[in-house]
């Protein structure tokens, strides 16, 4: 098994991502991974590593355990059922049912066990793996071998950003979220691929890397000085839950050319439902903190403060679409109910209008996009771009 089982994900300019931070906005969508995240890349490449690495004899009882917050083990039962595996998933109580039955529903195994990952994951290796020699362990985010995985979303980004500007190649500055670090560990690396210094871009893009507050390892590390573990987490962003980030990703975090960033739930949630209402596209809040940072003004002051508006509009600034499947426009609206006068700066526009979840309270039917072999959703009511979803039924 040679080929990747990942999906090589769009890479669009938003015209309205655009115009809320000043400068040109790229959206690397990997919200179209076929497990709605880009945890696939790295989890899928893992788990065929798993594959190549043994005697074939023994593949016959081959079992995948992964230890989660929610989206590393749908995208662990997904390549589980497209491999022809089985998989046990174990995720914290944290974790919602909404995504518990979405694993399910994969054919994986579930258990749910302890306050946060790191007590799923004890548990995994102490009452499950422990008692099983087919057994191969899938870690969320702390191994090479998904970072490799994880940075072919940037490989990706360099080779599509040609076709954007052959005179000027190359891009400025980086968006991520910062959960276990796996996605920042591997723009990181594609970046040291791919970087060439010119005269016009003399230094390696900037990376900010964003975290919700309460679930902030990478910042209170890099804060304290060293490599900690937070006490617990306490943030509506259940993806980015990792009491200590990888250590990989707080020594690449240390470099000048990164930034830390932490923002709140209400910014985070607020970055979803303003992300849905402009792209049309659904993603859960530990995406959302990221694209936040974009509409509120952070991106501007910490890559662009010193520039005059004319420099700053021609900035190209990627922001990765980490995705993820805790989201529904129910809890959308919801988030806009609770938080939106607590996130002013992030919903602020030149013309504000209202704009209602309304649209998308109608029955979905599917229509296949068959050019990227995902499904597009939309609205009976107004047949509007509900979201798009790979290989998701919704009728």
């Amino acid at each position: 098994m040679s080929e990747n089982l990942w999906t090589r994900t769009p890479l669009i300019e938003s015209s309205s991502l655009s115009t809320a931070a000043g400068c040109r906005i790229f959206l690397k969508l990997d919200n179209y991974q076929p497990s709605g995240s880009f945890k696939y890349r790295g989890i899928s490449h893992l788990m065929q590593s798993a594959i190549l690495s043994r005697d074939p004899q023994s593949l016959t009882h081959l079992h995948y355990y992964c230890s989660s917050g929610g989206n590393a083990g749908i995208a662990c039962a997904t390549a589980a059922r497209s491999m022809g595996y089985p998989a046990t998933v174990v995720i914290p109580l944290a974790t919602s049912t909404f995504m518990v039955n979405k694993i399910r529903s994969l054919g994986a195994f579930v258990h749910q066990v302890g306050a946060s990952w790191a007590d799923a994951d004890r548990y995994l290796k102490e009452n499950l793996l422990s008692k099983d020699p087919n057994g191969f362990y899938v870690p969320p985010f702390d191994n090479p071998v998904i970072w490799e995985g994880a940075s072919s979303m940037f490989e990706e980004v360099y080779e599509q950003m040609e076709d954007v500007d052959v005179d000027e190649e190359g891009i400025d500055g980086v968006v991520c979220s910062v959960g276990g670090g796996s996605l920042l560990t591997g723009i990181m690396t594609a970046i040291e691929r791919n970087f060439t210094p010119s005269l016009r871009r003399p230094q390696p893009p900037w990376v900010l890397a964003v975290e919700t507050r309460g679930a902030e390892s990478l910042n209170a590390s890099l804060k304290g000085g060293k490599h900690i573990t937070l006490p617990k987490i306490n943030s509506i962003a259940t993806s980015l839950g990792v009491v200590r980030v990888a250590s990989r990703a707080y020594e690449l975090a240390q470099r000048s050319n990164v930034t830390s960033l932490v923002l709140s739930d209400a910014e985070a949630a607020m970055g979803s439902v303003r992300f849905a209402e402009d792209e049309n596209v659904l993603v859960e809040v530990s995406c959302g903190v990221g694209l936040a940072a974009v509409y509120n003004g952070e991106l501007r002051k910490v890559m662009g403060s010193d520039m005059s508006d004319e420099d700053w509009r021609e900035m190209k600034i990627v922001v990765a679409v980490c995705g993820g499947s805790d989201v529904t426009p129910e809890l959308l609206e919801k988030y806009r109910q609770r938080y939106s006068a607590e996130a002013p700066g992030v919903m602020r526009r030149p013309t504000d209008e209202a704009v209602s979840f309304d649209n998308f309270a109608g029955r979905r039917c599917s229509q296949s996009l068959g050019i990227l072999g995902f499904d597009v959703s939309l609205s009976e009511k107004d047949e509007s771009l509900y979201s798009v979803r790979p290989f998701e039924i919704a009728c």
